[in-house]
């Protein structure tokens, strides 16, 4: 069997080149103990979080072999036993310490960090914040 992508080599234009190559964790749910108020403390609340990379060509395979792909696994797993490991008075203090993770990873280029606590106000979807390289 053929590799249908390997018969269209040479025909996409250099203006449709990538330009960027993003790896993207979407509300990943997690019970993370956050917050500074007495109702708070101790009692884990659902934080999603979401975080967006930028990787350099390297880091982004154009065959299909598992080995040359960015360990995207890493994301979920070492973010969740972050989220999981400690305490945090605040959303702030929670997306830095991803961010940092993150970011001295290899081949990233870009990053975005969001977090939101989904279940404080009745009447928003959550109330979160964002740290990013642009």
């Amino acid at each position: 069997m053929t590799d249908p992508a390997a018969s269209l080599e040479g025909l996409v234009p250099e203006r449709l080149a990538p330009k960027t190559r993003k790896i993207v964790l979407d509300d990943f749910a997690l019970e993370v103990d956050i917050g500074f108020h007495d109702y708070e403390v101790g009692n884990p609340q659902r934080v999603l979080l979401t975080v967006e990379v930028w990787v350099d060509e390297a880091s982004f395979p154009t065959g299909d072999r598992v080995a040359d792909a960015w360990d995207y696994d890493f994301l979920r797993t070492e973010i969740g036993a972050l989220a999981k490991g400690r305490r945090f008075n605040l959303q702030e203090t929670l997306v830095r310490a991803i961010y940092d993770l993150v970011a001295a990873r290899c081949g990233v280029t870009g990053l975005r960090v969001s977090s939101r606590k989904a279940d404080v106000y009745p009447d928003c979807a959550g109330v979160g914040v964002e740290l990013a390289s642009f």
